[in-house]
């Protein structure tokens, strides 16, 4: 079976410098050669990074979904309301 595209599982086999990596003991990469600073800018920069590739919705968008979420909260607070209500006199009604 083939691996999936994206897939975090690694070759058994490896490639040549990753085992001299793990002879020399080193972890690799930025954040091994950083001290905690350098890795707490690193983080703020790739949470940056990330926001830059959200697709923000528009104002008419936006204001779309906040409506339908405004009227589906009034329908479910009437439903509750309204089954609320029968419990209670269901329950006024067995126990008088």
């Amino acid at each position: 079976m083939t691996e999936a595209l994206g897939s975090t599982a690694t070759p058994e086999s490896g490639r040549p410098e990753d085992d001299e990596a793990a002879k020399k003991g080193r972890r690799g990469g930025k954040r091994g050669k950083k001290g905690p600073f350098g890795r707490l800018a690193l983080f703020y920069r790739q949470i940056v990074a990330e926001l830059r590739k959200v697709v923000w919705p528009s104002r008419q968008q936006l204001s779309t979904y906040t409506t339908v979420v405004i009227v589906f909260v009034v329908i479910m607070i009437g439903l509750v309301t309204v089954i609320d209500y029968g419990f209670n006199e269901v329950v006024k009604y067995i126990f008088g």
